[in-house]
């Protein structure tokens, strides 16, 4: 990985291809959430901050004096284009080990899970790579006479502020760069102020693969001077923003202003939906709760499709929720960097803070704690000061709980029971939100019934959490606007031109004269 001295000296806004101090000289302390203690510095940007990094986004963008040029990234050939993000992969590929430990501190989750992150981030690279570079150069459109050449073309939107949440940082990041790049845009980035690290050091994996200075910029700072001013900007063209519902809309209004193009991604409150056809057999009841408890658990809950609503038919509701307590309680929880680890800290003590009203509230609208519901105690790899929360689950809920309606955001499932088919999918279809959803069953027909019915972006069948690049993501609802990944991924960061030519023109005479 390249060196990032710089960078942990607090130097880690990045445009017009140097690295910087804030403006203010401000720095943030970055915190490990295992053990809540600092062990990096970033810069602390603002409003000031972000103006440099839009200009310098929009200086490579244009190019020439006063804009009156193009830039020369949106010239750059395609294929050009295409194999600087097939380096970027390789050089995640070759810093593996060292992102995905970095991720881990960063974030909390495990090592391992850090490691996945960055081989989905080169998947993601890889993937757009491959789709620009395939695509014809444009889309021939019949006129109805040979005189008439008409053609469809897609250019670049322009400078693109990407705003990326804390629990996927370069994850999320590379969904968005990516396509971004592929497109031949120009961007900043602003990460989480409270996860920066490996995106930060994804740009200088983009500059050591040759991306002309400008064309990647990088603000660390908060939301509300850093992404406010990114979403007001005159000079920014599109924001594409994922994180809460809450911010995600003070980001819309804010854009509205300047009419720029948003996309956004706003989390989910996601159905598990367990027909008892799924557990018939002991392998079927065995895979639906391990794959419940992924659903739900994984990264400590702090997944914007996390399967955080179980929906279970009622005749096995008491025996699949017991074992699924009894397999929550043996979960590993502990620092990410350590073996043998299954699931790390929440990010902050505020996550665990909101986590812990969110169960209160739940018990005292007459939810049964099955497993968890506290913190658990130290241990060698679990210290008492990191921002631990045993996986908890929440039995005999309803749609009225405010834990079943609202992204907790944290390792809390809840437990709902149907008896019909009608009855499930409507308790599933039963959120503002629309990101994702899965539904187990041994019927092949009941399966294709169900996914056709519910009304969310992604819908597994007998599976939970794959996502694949070329597949698009997104939701209905208050899930957000847009999509990402997939060719309608890349089509965010195009708008489309019609180019018509009439190869023989000749006087209209619709005026007399």
């Amino acid at each position: 990985m390249a060196d990032n001295t710089e960078q942990q000296a607090g130097k880690t806004i990045h445009a017009g291809g140097e690295w910087l101090e804030a403006v203010s000289g401000a720095t943030r302390e970055i915190i490990d959430p295992a053990d809540a203690l600092p062990f990096a510095v970033v810069a602390e940007g603002d409003e000031k901050d972000t103006d440099i990094a839009v200009a310098a986004a929009r200086a490579a963008f244009d190019g020439g004096e006063g804009g009156a040029g193009e830039g020369t990234w949106p010239r750059t050939p395609v294929t050009e284009r295409a194999a600087l993000l097939r380096r970027v992969a390789d050089l995640l590929v070759r810093d593996r080990e060292q992102l995905g430990l970095l991720e881990s501190r960063d974030a909390g989750k495990t090592v391992e899970e850090g490691r996945v992150d960055i081989d989905c981030v080169a998947d993601a690279f890889r993937y757009f790579a491959d789709l620009v570079a395939g695509e014809a150069p444009g889309r021939v459109v019949d006129a109805g006479t040979p005189e008439v050449h008409s053609v469809v073309v897609h250019e670049p939107v322009g400078v693109c502020a990407l705003i990326t949440p804390w629990n996927y940082p370069l994850l999320q990041a590379s969904w968005k760069i990516a396509p971004a790049l592929a497109a031949g845009n120009t961007f900043v980035v602003k990460p989480s102020e409270i996860t920066p690290l490996t995106t930060v050091a994804l740009i200088d994996l983009l500059v050591e693969a040759g991306l002309p200075a400008g064309v990647a910029n990088i603000v660390t700072g908060p939301g509300h001077s850093v992404g406010a001013r990114l979403a007001e900007h005159p000079d920014v063209d599109l924001v594409s923003f994922t994180g809460g519902l809450i911010s995600g809309t003070k980001v819309a209004q804010a854009a509205a202003v300047t009419v720029k193009k948003v996309a956004l991604e706003l989390g989910g409150k996601n159905p598990n939906v367990v027909f008892a056809d799924a557990c018939a057999t002991e392998e079927g009841f065995d895979t639906a709760v391990d794959q419940a408890l992924n659903a739900a658990f994984i990264h400590s809950g702090q997944v914007c499709s996390a399967g955080a609503r179980l929906i279970v038919e009622e005749s096995v509701r008491e025996r699949f929720v017991a074992e699924l307590a009894r397999r929550a309680e043996k979960i590993r929880l502990g620092r990410g960097t350590e073996d043998g680890v299954e699931c790390g800290p929440l990010v902050s003590e505020q996550q665990r803070a909101k986590t812990e009203s969110y169960v209160a509230a739940a018990l005292a609208e007459g939810a049964v704690l099955r497993s968890g519901g506290k913190r658990p105690e130290p241990t060698a790899t679990r210290p008492a000061t990191g921002y631990f929360y045993e996986p908890t689950v929440l039995d005999q809920c309803h749609r009225e709980m405010t834990v079943v309606r609202e992204e907790v955001f944290g390792p809390v499932l809840t437990v709902e029971t149907f008896r019909t088919e009608d009855e499930a999918v409507a308790l599933a279809n039963d959120t503002e939100y629309g990101l994702a959803g899965a539904v187990w069953t041994a019927d092949a027909g009941r399966a294709r019934r169900v996914a056709g019915r519910l009304r969310h972006g992604t819908v597994w069948i007998n599976d939970f959490h794959p996502y694949l690049p070329q597949a698009e993501w997104g939701g209905f609802g208050k899930s957000g606007v847009g999509r990402e990944l997939g060719p309608a991924g890349l089509a965010e960061y195009r708008e489309a031109k019609h180019v018509y030519q009439n190869l023989a023109p000749r006087p209209v005479r619709w005026f007399a004269g």
